[in-house]
């Protein structure tokens, strides 16, 4: 089974009874949940960074009401296509509480049994309770600016939102790996938006050049989503332009009986050259 690096001096770790440990005699001990925090305090840029669990609960909240299932679906139809039959790793950056990562598990473990499945993820409270809920992946507190796996011991990464300097893809991933983007497209949450902003600015349509890979396939995904008033404010907390909205705002979307809302995502899949 792979195994992470140390990231600390970048040598492999190696699992023991309750902990990882590298020939530096650096150690990470593994939750009782059962993820490992490779996350060394010298990396952080704050003592808890990531989602907090506030933040996180109303993600999963809203996620469990199914609104995102067919861009989920869709995400997991491209690994599934793209990756290669003999594929052994796929790492799931950003991964939040698991949500999307569990199901890719599930829809690649038809093909391939020998597939493992990580992911990762910046904040404490998300991997503490992916790694609770989904035995089926391997879960780890980590800074996707720095990965920590081999070179070239990955076989597909999936980028949901999700920022990764292309350095760090290109260096982890095999030669022919790849890489699956889902990216807000133009009109994503623009009623949401419009209650927020005066002059509601759609989503940037460029495709982004990912340095050292192609892009090798491209789809859109959009469709209406109707909600109560509870899930709509879930959704807000979950956005990056939560901060930007008044508690006059958030109180009126909660007293909604349904909101109605755009979604529409952009699916890019990308091969190593």
């Amino acid at each position: 089974m792979m195994s992470y690096q140390c990231p600390l001096c970048d040598t492999p770790l190696q699992q023991e009874p309750g902990t990882f440990r590298c020939i530096n005699r650096h150690q990470f001990d593994i939750a009782k949940e059962g993820y490992v925090n490779l996350m060394p305090v010298q990396h952080k840029r704050s003592k808890d960074p990531g989602d907090n669990k506030a933040m996180m609960q109303a993600r999963r909240h809203f996620l469990e009401q199914g609104y995102y299932t067919a861009m989920r679906d869709q995400a997991a139809r491209l690994c599934a296509q793209f990756i290669s039959q003999s594929a052994e790793l796929l790492l799931d950056i950003g991964c939040g509480e698991g949500y999307y990562t569990t199901h890719v598990a599930q829809t690649l473990d038809a093909d391939n049994s020998d597939l493992q499945v990580y992911g990762l993820d910046i904040s404490k409270p998300a991997i503490r309770y992916a790694a609770k809920r989904y035995p089926n992946c391997q879960f780890c507190i980590a800074s996707s600016h720095r990965l920590p796996f081999a070179a070239q011991s990955i076989d597909a990464i999936l980028r949901i939102y999700a920022p990764c300097k292309s350095e760090e893809l290109h260096r982890c991933l095999k030669d022919d790996g790849i890489v699956v983007t889902v990216t807000p497209a133009a009109r994503h949450l623009y009623q949401l938006k419009a209650l927020i902003y005066q002059d509601v600015r759609l989503h940037d349509p460029q495709a982004e050049s990912i340095e050292g890979f192609t892009p090798v396939h491209e789809e859109q995904l959009h469709y209406p989503m109707q909600m109560s008033g509870t899930d709509a404010l879930n959704l807000l907390q979950m956005t990056p332009f939560a901060w930007r909205a008044s508690e006059a705002v958030k109180t009126a979307l909660q007293q909604q009986e349904t909101f109605h809302c755009e979604a529409d995502f952009t699916l890019r899949v990308y091969r190593k050259i």
